[in-house]
C-alpha cells in the first residue's frame, strides 16, 4: 500500500468535537482514559484486567527495545478490547520504532477514531506522517491540537515547528521550478579560490585528486572527530557528481573466477562501525572490491564521515568500489532523520543541497555476474519486470511514491505468497513466489537487499533466493542486533556471511541533529 492510499484511510474530517485533556509526555501510556471507559466498555471486567495485562507487558517491552514482542501484547489487548486508543497509540509507536511507518499510521488512525478526544493518538498519526514525508497531513493534526490547547507551550511548539517544515518545503519546490541543469563544477566554479588556513593540518587532495595516502589520512582524521576541510570536501563532492552522473541506473559488475567481492547493508551513520569492517575485512582496493548498498547516512550522527569515505574509495577504485542508493538518500529523509542537520552544523546549508543533488544521481541497483542483483529495497508490485526495465529508469529525481524506482529502495519481504501493502507506507511486501519469478525471468540465482534490522545481520528467505544484509550493528545504539557483510568469489556465488559486534563510538547519541519533531514525537 503506498502512502497516499494509506491516507485515504485517515478522516481528515473525523470527529474532532471533544475537547482534548492536557497532552501525557510518558513513552507509552499506562492508564486508560476516562472517555474510552465510558464508551462500551470491555466486554467485560475480566476481559478488561487481561487486556491491561497485556498492555502493561507491552510498555514493560518497548522500554526494554523489544518492539516486536511489545507489539504482540498490545495486539493482544486491542483482541480483548478494541475500543481503546491507548493500546492502539502504543502499538503505533513500537511500529515507530521499527519503522514500519504504515502501520504506524494505522494505528495512530485507529487511535483517534477510538477516542477523538485523546492527544496522543494524534501525535502518533503525525509522527507517522512526518516520518513518510507527509508533512502536511501532520500539520493538520498539530493544528487541531494546538487549537483545543491554545495555553499548551507543548502544542504551539510542534505546530510552529512542523509549520516551518511545510513553508520551507513550498519554497524549495518554488525555486526549483525551471532550475537550469548544471553539474556542481559549473555550479561551483570559484571553490579553487577557497582558503586553506594556515592551522589547518588535516589531509589535503594531491593536484586535486584522492590518493590511496589521502584516504588512510582522512579516515585516521575523522577517528579523531576533525573535519576535512570544505575546499577538499566540494571537490571531492564535485568530482563524485560528475562521475555519477555518466553511470546507468543499473551498473552492470563482473567478479573475476578467484577474485573476492564484499556486499554491505546499511552504515546509518556509523562511521566507527564501518571502520570496523574495513578492519575485519581489509580497505578496498582493486583487489578487495565492495559495494555498499545505500542509507549510508541518517540517524547515525557520524554521517559526514562515513559519506566523505565512501565517496572518497569511489573515487579512488571506481571500478572496484560500488554504491547504490537508499530510501535515506533522500531529502524527505535526511530532513527528518539527522543528514541535513549534521551537514549544516559540520558545513553549510548550501552544501546540504549539494549532497541532494549528488544523491539523485546514484545507481539504483547492481547485477554480478549476471546472476545476482543487488538493491535496497526490494521488488515490484508488477509482473514481468525484466532487468532492462530497471535500466530504462530515470533516477534523477526525488523517489517517486510509486512505481519501480520507489519500490527498488522500499519493498520487503514477507514469508507468504504474493504481495501486500507495505508495512513502512511505501512500496510493497513480496512473498516468495514473486521472486522465484522475477529471478527466473530475468535468470539470476538470488537477490541481495538490505533496508531492514536483523539479529544477526543477515537472514536468508525465500527458499535462499533473497538475502537481506544489514551493517549497522547495535543499530541507533537501542537495537542490539549484530552487523554483516557478504563475501562472495567469481566462481563460487554463493554467499559467505560475517556477523560483527558494534564498537565504541565518540558519546555523540544518534539523531543528535535530527528534526526537533522526530524527537518530540517520540
Amino acid at each position: 500500500m503506498s502512502s497516499s492510499k494509506l491516507e485515504t484511510q485517515q478522516a481528515t474530517g473525523e470527529s474532532y468535537q471533544k475537547q482534548p485533556g492536557a497532552p501525557n509526555a510518558e513513552i507509552a501510556d499506562s492508564k486508560e482514559p476516562e472517555s474510552v471507559l465510558e464508551e462500551g466498555g470491555p466486554k467485560n471486567d475480566q476481559d478488561f484486567a487481561a487486556a491491561e495485562q497485556y498492555k502493561n507487558q507491552g510498555n514493560d517491552l518497548l522500554k526494554t527495545k523489544e518492539f516486536t514482542k511489545a507489539i504482540d501484547m498490545y495486539t493482544k489487548a486491542i483482541d480483548l478490547y478494541p475500543n481503546s486508543a491507548v493500546y492502539y497509540a502504543n502499538r503505533s509507536l513500537a511500529h515507530l520504532r521499527q519503522e514500519s511507518f504504515g502501520y504506524a499510521l494505522q494505528d495512530g488512525v485507529s487511535a483517534v477514531k477510538a477516542d477523538p478526544g485523546y492527544l496522543k493518538g494524534y501525535y502518533r498519526r503525525a509522527a507517522a506522517h512526518m516520518s513518510l514525508g507527509k508533512f502536511k497531513q501532520a500539520l493538520c493534526d498539530f493544528e487541531f491540537v494546538a487549537k483545543c490547547r491554545p495555553n499548551d507551550k507543548d502544542a504551539k511548539l510542534k505546530f510552529t515547528e512542523c509549520t516551518k517544515i511545510v513553508k520551507m518545503r513550498a519554497f524549495e519546490r518554488a525555486i526549483a521550478v525551471d532550475k537550469p541543469e548544471k553539474t556542481l563544477s559549473e555550479m561551483y566554479r570559484d571553490m579553487e579560490t577557497i582558503t586553506i588556513e594556515d592551522d589547518y593540518k588535516g589531509p589535503q587532495l594531491e593536484d586535486g585528486k584522492v590518493t590511496l595516502q589521502f584516504m588512510k589520512d582522512l579516515m585516521e582524521h575523522y577517528k579523531g572527530q576533525k573535519r576535512l576541510h570544505r575546499k577538499f570536501a566540494y571537490k571531492i563532492l564535485c568530482e563524485i557528481d560528475t562521475y555519477m552522473r555518466a553511470q546507468p541506473s543499473l551498473v552492470d559488475i563482473t567478479v573475476k573466477d578467484e577474485d573476492k567481492f564484499t556486499i554491505c547493508g546499511d552504515i546509518h551513520g556509523q562511521f566507527y562501525d564501518l571502520m570496523n569492517i574495513f578492519d575485519i575485512n581489509g580497505l578496498p582496493s582493486e583487489k578487495n572490491p565492495y559495494l555498499f548498498n545505500g542509507d549510508f547516512v541518517d540517524r547515525g550522527s557520524f554521517s559526514v564521515e562515513c559519506i566523505f569515505t565512501l565517496f572518497g574509495f569511489k573515487l579512488l577504485y571506481p571500478n572496484h568500489f560500488f554504491l547504490s542508493r537508499g530510501n535515506h538518500e533522500s531529502i524527505n529523509m535526511n530532513q527528518m532523520y539527522g543528514f541535513t542537520g549534521e551537514v549544516t552544523a559540520k558545513y553549510t546549508s548550501t552544501m546540504a543541497d549539494i549532497f541532494t543533488q549528488v544523491f539523485n544521481w546514484l545507481p539504483l541497483c547492481h547485477c554480478i555476474n549476471q546472476k545476482i542483483l543487488v538493491m535496497h529495497g526490494g521488488l515490484f508490485s508488477s509482473d514481468n519486470v525484466t532487468l532492462d526495465n530497471i535500466r530504462r529508469i530515470e533516477r534523477n529525481c526525488q523517489p517517486p511514491e510509486e512505481g519501480l524506482m520507489c519500490e527498488l529502495l522500499w519493498s520487503d519481504p514477507q514469508q507468504w505468497m504474493g504481495r501486500g501493502p507495505s508495512k513502512r507506507g511505501v512500496g510493497i511486501q513480496f512473498g516468495p513466489d514473486v521472486t522465484e519469478a522475477f529471478c527466473k525471468l530475468n535468470n539470476l540465482d538470488y537477490i541481495i537487499r538490505s533496508h531492514e534490522v536483523k539479529d544477526m545481520g543477515y537472514e536468508v528467505a525465500h527458499n535462499g533466493q533473497c538475502i537481506t544484509v544489514f551493517s549497522a550493528p547495535n543499530y541507533c545504539d537501542t537495537m542490539g542486533n549484530m552487523g554483516a557483510f557478504i563475501t562472495i568469489t567469481g566462481n563460487d556465488m554463493k554467499p559467505n556471511y560475517t556477523s560483527f559486534k558494534a564498537v565504541p563510538h565518540p558519546d555523540v547519541k544518534p539523531m543528535a541533529y535530527a528534526n526537533s519533531l522526530m524527537h518530540w514525537l517520540a
